[in-house]
């Protein structure tokens, strides 16, 4: 595959190892994990970051400059996440403002087709226009649930949102470019962050690699919510791929290239790989790639404070990752009997969650409350969570389980 290495080095960082360490990746240099903040910690009460100064403060925590979580409090009772409320997880500094000023003019580069081709996005709109609803996780959502404390964004289960992207179809672009070439077995998506001078690329790229068949579905996206995708979110363009953990799904796209091989960049090779405790990344190990049933209770909570006895609505989302959620089911005795509950609001399909509710009477003690989701295939969420170094793919409901008091 044809890496891109040619990316403007504006010095937006000075230096090249101190640049890392001043913008908090000395860690990604290692280890291609730029994870900030420590799980033992509390969140601390800091300020947006200006690229995202739109979001509502009072409806997320700010880890660090680059990690913003949303609060389990404010995911409301709609199925659409507010873009003011949706979570930030960027591996690279922000690129410029300026990267979004003419967004018709931002091209990508597609390669290993018959045809290949460098388009603008206003020449993408031109091929074609599609709009799915989708989760978007990052793959270390629950990390603060492991007991073994990974290093890490400790994120609960605010690194996730219901999100609403249009653009063109990959599989038009990929059409109108003659087909992906012989022998591709991969569709390779290459971030357009700029990159620190005086590094080998590929130890610091965002770079990732899917299965082919995720272009059936994958979008080229300018537009979220209704609205231009933020810089914040990896306008002008995103890579989406629906079903695929938020990592997968390539910001501000300068390449998407279809390839024999898995990228050799650090962030795919070595960088989110299902490790076993005390272990290091390597490609022998499963990637964080398509998600799988999960769901979790966001009211009520213990933020709510003690609540009165008597009738309660018990309610949270719940999706399927590659399949639609079929049922969910609500334990309000730590899972030691369950009630069926109701799916409610709009099915804007597959790939999105769904809302669920549970009409429950609590009287008066200490109630663990956890929802247990079941996906069109028969796949339960699992009780408990599948242990790993870096905290990835947390589905377990007993650790999404919350515990209210009842007065």
């Amino acid at each position: 595959m044809q890496q891109l290495t040619s990316l403007p080095r504006r010095r937006m960082l000075a230096g090249s190892a101190s640049a890392l360490a001043a913008a908090g990746l000395a860690s990604f240099q290692s280890q291609a994990l730029a994870q900030a903040g420590s799980p033992a910690a509390a969140p601390a009460a800091k300020p947006l970051p200006a690229y995202a100064g739109f979001k509502n403060a009072d409806a997320v925590i700010v880890h660090s400059s680059t990690t913003i979580e949303t609060k389990r409090s404010a995911f409301g009772s709609s199925v659409v996440t507010p873009t003011n409320q949706l979570y930030v997880r960027n591996n690279l500094p922000t690129p410029p403002e300026s990267i979004v000023a003419d967004r018709d003019a931002w091209a990508v580069q597609i390669e290993g087709v018959k045809k290949p081709a460098k388009l603008t996005v206003g020449e993408l709109k031109k091929l074609g226009l599609e709009t799915v609803t989708m989760v978007l996780q990052c793959s270390g959502n629950g990390r603060a649930f492991f007991p073994s404390k990974p290093s890490g964004t400790p994120w609960t289960v605010g690194a996730a949102g219901c999100v609403v992207w249009s653009g063109v179809p990959v599989r038009d672009v990929v059409k109108a470019l003659g087909g992906v070439a012989d022998g591709m077995v991969y569709m390779t998506g290459t971030g357009g962050e700029v990159l620190p001078a005086g590094l080998d690329p590929k130890t610091v790229i965002v770079e990732r690699s899917v299965p082919l068949a995720a272009l059936e579905d994958a979008l080229l996206a300018w537009e979220m919510n209704g609205e231009p995708v933020s810089l914040a979110h990896g306008g002008p363009l995103r890579l989406i791929v629906p079903g695929y953990t938020g990592v997968n799904n390539i910001k501000y796209i300068k390449q998407l290239a279809f390839t024999p091989k898995e990228s050799e960049a650090k962030i795919m090779s070595h960088g989110y790989r299902i490790s076993p405790p005390g272990s290091k990344g390597d490609p022998s190990q499963p990637s964080v790639q398509e998600m799988s049933v999960k769901s979790w209770i966001n009211s009520p909570i213990p933020e709510d404070g003690q609540q009165a006895a008597g009738m309660v609505q018990i309610q949270g989302v719940a999706f399927g990752g590659m399949d639609a959620v079929k049922g969910v089911e609500v334990s309000i005795d730590g899972g030691k009997t369950w009630k069926q509950a109701r799916l409610i609001g709009p099915d804007m399909g597959k790939y999105a969650w769904r809302q669920f509710a549970l009409l429950a009477h609590l009287p008066k003690g200490t109630h663990t409350l956890a929802s247990r989701a079941t996906d069109v295939k028969g796949n339960v969420q699992p009780e408990t969570r599948g242990e790993n170094q870096s905290g990835y793919n947390n589905t377990s409901w007993a650790d999404h389980a919350v515990t209210v008091t009842v007065a």
